[in-house]
């Protein structure tokens, strides 16, 4: 099926109550689909994404990011993904609570789309929030595959509403691209992935159209890491972020911070207050992540010149500190909790790291068995030197504890579990069928760091 054939819709991009004649965020930023028949497209791709610098890749509707897909939350939808790529694929709805035959995970049981083929996904979307999709795929030793690719778009499941008005709602996806095998760490690591460049969106910083803005205004950012293999650490100088949602569920207690964490797969829905007037880089706290790339401008109407960055005053080290979005009471006692002991078998230079769960690796570790209705907390010992974003299919868990804290009310599906560290989740096994649990880190997935959860009959 060719590009024009597929179905766009002429409205603007991820807007809410756009201000007049401010038009679209920025350039990259691609139109949204929705209706009960969407018509998604898996093809190769040429993406300029700045100065002399063209990507091949594999897209979906001919664009990175795919487009925006608005959901009404309980409202059937039919998607027909056709897959224009010599290799199979599928598409995962991540953080939906859907059936396993369309969840987009082979090891659940969800159909591959062949190679120029044709698939059928008929759900309903729930529950409601910032959602996303994404190639499930493995990639191994293919850096061209997977996460690496540009497989990845917003899907918003309305209502997705959030504390009193906003002017202006904008989606970006950040992803880091010419990835090559690198050395690095301790002498007996393995193989890990160096980048060259690095998106927000479709673009380099400073490539493409600004976000435009105006002083006074209340924009709503919604932010997406869809990198492969690294956690990001984001800031606006002069401005602060009101955190209102992670993984698109609300959070308990909203914060204003400097600085916004993403590790891979999770989402942040942020408030803005438009209060600085200028004309600033929105990007990556890490140096080496902006210069390859990692970023936009905001500029203020009436307002010119280069775009200034300021480094925050403390930008932070390791995972988010989840407690202050949550709250403070510790959460119920579960039915039962499964110990999980994380651990890597170092590739010494000349191979790839491989990672395991209480000694075992995937495909060769046993399944774990659910009770429907039953409360059951994953708890994690994380004893390695890697931060861990862990991810749970069909299923939204609480974050119950971080280290010694105990906590509750804080609902996710990816937590970000620091090296040398422990955590626990909790979750209600509301959803049966096959359900996989991993390591959202492409290498750490591809390479052992998964399990499936099934239901008892």
């Amino acid at each position: 099926m060719h590009r024009r054939e597929f179905l766009k819709l002429s409205a603007a991009g991820c807007t809410g109550a756009l201000s007049p004649n401010l038009g679209s965020a920025f350039a990259g930023e691609e139109s949204p689909i929705q209706g009960p028949n969407l018509k998604l497209g898996i093809a190769p791709i040429s993406l300029d994404i700045g100065p002399g610098k063209t990507i091949q890749t594999v897209g979906y509707n001919g664009s990175v990011p795919g487009p925006i897909l608005r959901f009404r939350e309980g409202r059937p939808v039919t998607v027909d993904v056709y897959n224009d790529t010599d290799v199979p694929e599928v598409v995962h709805w991540h953080g939906q609570a859907i059936a396993p035959k369309v969840d987009g995970s082979v090891e659940e049981g969800t159909p591959a789309v062949p190679p120029h083929g044709h698939r059928q996904y008929r759900f309903s979307p729930n529950p409601a929030g910032t959602r996303w999709y994404h190639t499930h795929s493995m990639a191994h030793a293919d850096l061209t595959r997977a996460g690496f690719s540009g497989q990845y778009g917003f899907a918003i499941v309305e209502p997705a509403r959030h504390e009193g008005a906003y002017d202006q709602e904008i989606c970006i996806a950040v992803h880091q691209w010419e990835p090559a095998l690198g050395t690095m760490g301790p002498p007996d690591n393995g193989w890990e992935i160096m980048y060259k460049s690095a998106t927000f969106n479709s673009k380099m910083l400073g490539a493409g159209d600004p976000v435009r803005v105006r002083e006074g205004q209340r924009v709503l950012f919604r932010l997406l890491n869809a990198s492969a293999t690294d956690e990001i650490r984001l800031a606006l100088p002069g401005h602060q972020f009101r955190v209102i949602a992670m993984d698109g569920n609300p959070v308990p207690r909203p914060q204003t911070v400097d600085v916004l964490y993403l590790d891979i797969g999770e989402r942040v829905d942020a408030l803005v207050e438009m209060k600085s007037p200028g004309v600033w880089v929105f990007g990556a706290v890490s140096d080496e992540f902006r210069n390859m790339g990692m970023g936009v401008v905001v500029e203020y109407a009436n307002k010119s010149g280069k775009a200034q960055w300021q480094a925050p005053a403390n930008p932070g080290r390791g995972p988010w500190d989840y407690a202050q979005f949550s709250n403070s009471q510790p959460a119920p006692e579960p039915d039962h909790t499964f110990e999980m002991l994380i651990e890597k078998i170092p590739g010494n230079k000349k191979d790839f790291n491989h990672w395991t769960i209480n000694g075992k690796s995937f495909p060769d570790i046993e399944k774990l068995r659910l009770e429907k209705g039953k409360r059951y907390r994953l708890s994690f010992n994380n004893d390695s030197g890697d931060i861990h974003p862990i991810h749970l299919h069909r299923h939204i868990f609480e974050i119950t504890q971080v280290g010694d804290q105990r906590m509750s009310g804080l609902r996710k599906d990816v937590i970000s579990v620091n090296r040398r560290s422990k955590a626990a989740v909790d979750f209600v096994a509301n959803n049966p069928g096959a359900s996989l649990f991993h390591c959202h880190m492409q290498l750490h997935m591809d390479f052992g760091f998964m399990q499936l959860f099934e239901y008892a009959s």
